[in-house]
């Protein structure tokens, strides 16, 4: 348990740029802060490191991982919309009682974000994003795609893009409040999310059979998603650039 609870407790230091991105993490200080031993801090860190939200400096120890640039952004949608939309069609064709099962547990947890204040509610639709998508690879039957995509760890790449446009936000720098509203736009939470009701509309063709409209709505999905909010990291990453 203790173990777990650091994890959390650094995980949500990182997610929300309390550890900012390149930062060194410095285990003595943060095993002070959290009242823990080092042992605790160094095993979430090694678990922290497989989902790629720190990196493992040779003789220096660990730093947050940098935020994603816009080329790698766009190259994160560029593999997802060729994997994506056929593991959806697969989905559908090989769905299972179980498989049907899993999709409508999902929606109904992913429901609850919009009745959660509004941080929250970014956060768990994140989560939700996540689970949902990697639950879809995994239907797919394909190891190799299942393991591909998790190992973009899209939504966590993407959750931190969010938290750093919202620190600018309150920062009130330039063009800081147009960032706020592309995010917005993005994530639509006043209109019960988006990103949410795309996923339901994808669900209900896997378990309905509809394979082609299931590759279809997840083409469809992936390319709004792009469209949403590649402007918001390109406005993030011009607004970070140091002034010559």
């Amino acid at each position: 348990m203790l173990s777990d609870e650091t994890y959390n407790a650094i995980r949500q230091m990182l997610l929300e740029h309390t550890i900012a991105p390149g930062e060194r993490v410095n285990i003595d200080r943060l095993a002070l802060a959290l009242g823990v031993s080092q042992t605790p801090v160094r095993e979430a860190l090694a678990r922290l490191e497989s989902e790629d939200l720190v990196s493992k400096i040779p003789l220096r120890g660990y730093a947050a991982t940098q935020l994603l640039t816009v080329p790698e952004v766009a190259d994160l949608f560029q593999f997802r919309l060729l994997i994506e939309p056929w593991a959806s069609e697969r989905a559908a064709q090989l769905r299972t009682p179980s498989d049907t099962a899993a999709l409508t547990l999902e929606l109904e947890r992913g429901a609850t974000a919009s009745d959660l204040p509004v941080d929250a509610a970014y956060a768990a639709m994140s989560e939700h994003d996540a689970r949902f998508h990697e639950l879809i690879a995994r239907m797919s039957n394909s190891t190799f795609v299942s393991e591909a995509y998790s190992r973009t760890h899209c939504h966590l790449h993407l959750f931190r893009l969010y938290q750093a446009g919202r620190t600018q936000l309150e920062a009130s720098r330039t063009d800081s409040e147009a960032m706020g509203e592309l995010f917005s736009a993005y994530y639509e939470p006043t209109t019960g999310f988006l990103a949410f009701r795309e996923h339901q509309a994808i669900a209900q063709a896997i378990i309905d059979g509809e394979h082609r409209a299931a590759r279809d709505l997840m083409r469809d999905h992936i390319d709004s998603s792009r469209a949403r909010f590649s402007p918001a990291v390109e406005a993030l990453h011009l607004d970070a650039a140091p002034v010559r």
